[in-house]
């Protein structure tokens, strides 16, 4: 039977979330397996069986140029208020996986001692929510752990991107596993139901692009007042791609991020310096940033480079060398780029300045 649902702060709300906070304080005061909704689940793999032999489908796959082990790759965004989402909610597991779990985690937590009281109370109406059909209006409960559906549909759980630094946020998707049947969106009021955008987001934070080598003329040791040369080999220039996918029984989708050179900015580590151009940014131009040195071209000014008007004395200047890439991302629905953020990744080479106003090459 079904009741009014409450405001996101009613009793009955605040009491599922307790007991989801009490089943893993019980689980972990207890000998019992670690309590797991999906939260901060391997990432690393398309899926694959928990401790306690049940198949836990949230994780996403993630293939191509990504930094190993599925952590966070070398990619900066140009836009600091971009950030990739810190957790949603993916299909977890079926109905008889989901009330084998459930329903063991919940006898144990019952079973645990300090279970009396207010946190029995929310143990008492979690477990009703699942096997009683208790429920509000828009958050209907299910009858024995929806069984009776079991192959049509999934339980969704929240899972945190173990990545977010921010323990608020990435514990933010805090809604209890509810269910969604084959070939059907989450209902709307999640919001943070995996979508292949989020996926374009996620791969873009573990992307990992090739280092930035910029070569140089002279390359180590320059000279005051002669221009340092500078370019990027073009292999550099290739597009790098990562992909991001879900894919269980029901319900796929995907998304490929993508990462083409657009510009390398160029920081001489120190303010007597003149910028060839003047901004310090470098395009591309004809498919290639800057121009290799040759002879004979002592007299020319290059496209990209750097002019250093003081000694550097014994020591170095930290030349820093960004290539802002440009990223878009393609996708289930979205077969046409999508921008995203530029993203940079920047090296650091020393560079020694000597005091010699002219040499011949």
């Amino acid at each position: 039977m079904n009741r009014p649902r409450r405001t996101a702060r009613s009793t009955g709300t605040i009491a599922l979330a307790t007991a989801m906070g009490l089943l893993a304080l019980a689980a972990s005061n207890a000998v019992a397996d670690p309590v797991d909704y999906g939260k901060g689940g391997d990432q690393k793999t398309e899926g694959g069986s928990d401790a306690t032999g049940i198949y836990a489908a949230a994780q996403i796959r993630y293939t191509g140029a990504v930094a190993k082990g599925g952590g966070k790759g070398n990619v900066t965004s140009s836009d600091v208020t971009w950030a990739p989402p810190p957790c949603w909610y993916a299909p977890y597991l079926g109905a008889k996986d989901f009330k084998k779990k459930m329903s063991k985690e919940l006898k144990d937590a019952m079973a645990a001692p300090g279970m009396a009281g207010h946190a029995g109370q929310a143990l008492d109406q979690m477990q009703r929510h699942y096997e009683d059909d208790y429920g509000w209006t828009d958050t209907p409960g299910y009858k024995d752990y929806n069984v009776e559906k079991d192959g049509k549909g999934m339980f969704w759980a929240a899972v945190e991107n173990p990545d977010e630094p921010d323990i608020l946020k990435r514990s933010s998707c805090s809604d209890i596993p509810f269910w969604v049947d084959n070939g059907e969106a989450p209902p709307p009021r999640y919001e943070e139901a995996i979508k292949p955008e989020m996926l374009a987001a996620l791969a873009y934070q573990r992307m990992q692009l090739p280092e930035t080598k910029v070569s140089l003329a002279p390359d180590g040791t320059t000279k005051v007042n002669l221009p340092t040369w500078a370019w990027l080999n073009k292999a550099v220039f290739d597009d790098v791609e990562a992909t991001a996918t879900v894919d269980v029984p029901g319900f796929h989708i995907e998304a490929t991020t993508t990462a083409r050179p657009k510009s390398l900015t160029l920081d001489p580590g120190t303010d007597d310096a003149t910028m060839i151009p003047a901004s310090g940014e470098c395009p591309i131009v004809d498919g290639k940033i800057g121009e290799p040195y040759a002879k004979g071209k002592s007299e020319e000014t290059p496209p990209c480079g750097i002019i250093y008007n003081r000694s550097s004395k014994g020591a170095t200047f930290p030349l820093r060398a960004a290539l802002t890439w440009e990223i878009s991302w393609t996708g289930t629905d979205q077969t046409r780029p999508v921008g995203m953020p530029d993203g940079t990744i920047e090296v650091v080479q020393e560079i020694a300045v000597e005091e010699v106003q002219s040499i011949n090459r």
